[in-house]
């Protein structure tokens, strides 16, 4: 398989999306596409856990996708879950199922973060137009909108409330009536009341819908004549008296030719569409082809291109939060020295844990805005759950978990939460971040000396040019102090 090909797959709680590109001359060609209706929302059961069922539905089709994955790249492939698997009690259960069925790992992603890659999808896939342009997307359990400009999305929502969660809360039965229309109707208006106002206030262009959901309602008042574009508000009203008539969603299927397992969720999808044009007054919206997989593909394309929107993100932070840049430089910079003197013997090789280690050494200050005492606790906490664009809930709990643990206690188990694959990679990076902290601790200007680090397992030998820890006692006494800490961990840190 050429080394120009990505792929990325969209675990969304309705369907499931593979798609393959190639870029060539900057062009970004598609060169395949599959989609199932998995229907994973529909498997939550009354504990918000995935039945067994429904594991086995989503697993099946993943073992189909990842035939298509053999010959790709692993670093050429991202794959996500949205809505369902943020929910699922049991989501790490499937999650190491679905990683051992397709051979790779699956990120879950935030609403925000859902949101970011569905307008990057649909801005890359619609003709370029001057103005804001007001996106949206119904999944599964979830709807995302968002305002952007050109390909910079600039104010960003994602609701609970989706065209499976819908249609399982008001038309499980099928039967489609008055009082459910408006019972469903309520619901998507008490979701919309938050954010209503401060939609319309920023005001938008053009609308453009992406999702199943909304190409599904395109074919329905397409077919049916009552506008031959996009959809209008006036044929969302047409199509809601069409609904009474046809009165449950067995009919749906056949009087609109929809597969079964759309035409079930049909009516939650378009009581939420309805509702949120109604709520933001949206006369006609455009339908895009692209949508979160499409965006998935263009964020990947960026980070193999070395344009990581992760950057810009981290760049952003420390000037919200008034970091001390130079500081971060110093401990960011020695940080990733003491890396590559250990990459090997540590087996800290793939990018993303380089990546991390950067981050971590940029942002360890963080928590200073709150307090200086504990600082390290706050930060771990505005890392794990602030709105980062373009990390996924992995990246930040990894992120969180070093910037955690970069002083004082370091317990044996201090990573025992992080997925498997990280829990060692993890304690070592830390170790790294912990010696840069300390030999920066008296924040000087001066660079410090040649350091040679060796690591032998859990025993770490870091070596100064003869004379100048006798020259810095304060540093000789952080070390020292260091080494207690890394003791009670079963780590040796040696120095001299």
């Amino acid at each position: 398989m050429s080394a120009d090909v990505a792929a990325a797959i969209d675990l969304g709680s309705n369907s499931f999306h593979l798609i393959v590109a190639r870029i060539a001359d900057d062009h970004v060609q598609m060169l395949d596409r599959i989609r199932e209706m998995v229907q994973l929302a529909a498997g939550l059961d009354a504990r918000n856990r995935l039945t067994e069922e429904a594991q086995q539905r989503a697993l099946n089709c993943l073992a189909r996708f990842g035939q298509r994955l053999r010959h790709i790249p692993p670093e050429q492939i991202r794959i996500v879950g949205t809505n369902t698997l943020r929910q699922a009690r049991n989501s790490a259960e499937f999650l190491a199922r679905a990683e051992e069925v397709l051979g790779h790992n699956v990120e879950i992603i935030s609403g925000q973060e859902e949101a970011r890659l569905i307008y990057l999808g649909v801005a890359h896939s619609v003709a370029d137009a001057p103005g804001r342009r007001l996106v949206v997307d119904i999944g599964g359990g979830s709807t995302e909108f968002i305002i952007g400009e050109k390909f910079d999305p600039l104010h960003l929502t994602s609701l609970k409330m989706g065209c499976v969660s819908l249609s399982r809360a008001c038309f499980d039965d099928g039967r489609i009536t008055e009082t459910r229309l408006r019972q469903a109707e309520l619901i998507v208006q008490l979701r919309m009341e938050p954010v209503r106002e401060e939609y319309l206030e920023r005001g938008w262009e053009r609308a453009t819908g992406a999702s199943g959901s909304i190409k599904a309602i395109q074919e329905v008042v397409t077919r049916e004549g009552w506008c031959r574009d996009g959809i209008t508000l006036e044929a969302l009203r047409r199509l809601r008296m069409a609904l009474l008539e046809v009165g449950n969603t067995g009919a749906i299927a056949t009087r609109w030719q929809l597969e079964p397992a759309r035409a079930r969720v049909f009516t939650g999808g378009f009581v939420v569409l309805h509702g949120l044009c109604e709520a933001l007054k949206v006369e006609r919206m455009e339908v895009s082809d692209g949508a979160l997989r499409e965006g998935v593909i263009y964020d990947l394309l960026g980070r193999i291109r070395h344009e990581d929107v992760r950057d810009r993100t981290i760049a952003t932070v420390i000037r919200r939060y008034g970091l001390d840049e130079a500081q971060a430089e110093r401990v960011h910079a020695t940080a990733l020295d003491l890396l590559g003197q250990v990459r090997e013997s540590w087996r800290l090789t793939t990018d993303d844990q380089g990546r991390i280690l950067e981050w971590a050494a940029r942002l360890y200050e963080i928590g200073l805005l709150l307090s200086h005492s504990d600082y390290h606790k706050h930060g771990a906490y505005i890392l794990e759950h602030a709105d980062l664009p373009g990390f996924s809930r992995g990246d930040q709990l990894v992120l969180a978990a070093l910037v955690r643990r970069h002083r004082r206690s370091f317990p044996a188990d201090a990573f025992a939460h992080l997925p498997k694959e990280w829990t060692q990679p993890a304690r070592r990076l830390c170790v790294l971040l912990r010696v840069a902290v300390v030999l920066h601790r008296g924040r000087s200007r001066q660079p410090l000396p040649p350091l040679t680090l060796v690591v032998n397992q859990q025993r770490l030998e870091l070596r100064f040019p003869a004379g100048w820890l006798e020259e810095h006692p304060l540093t000789r006494a952080d070390l020292e102090a260091e080494a207690r800490y890394l003791k009670k961990a079963g780590l040796r840190l040696e120095f001299g």
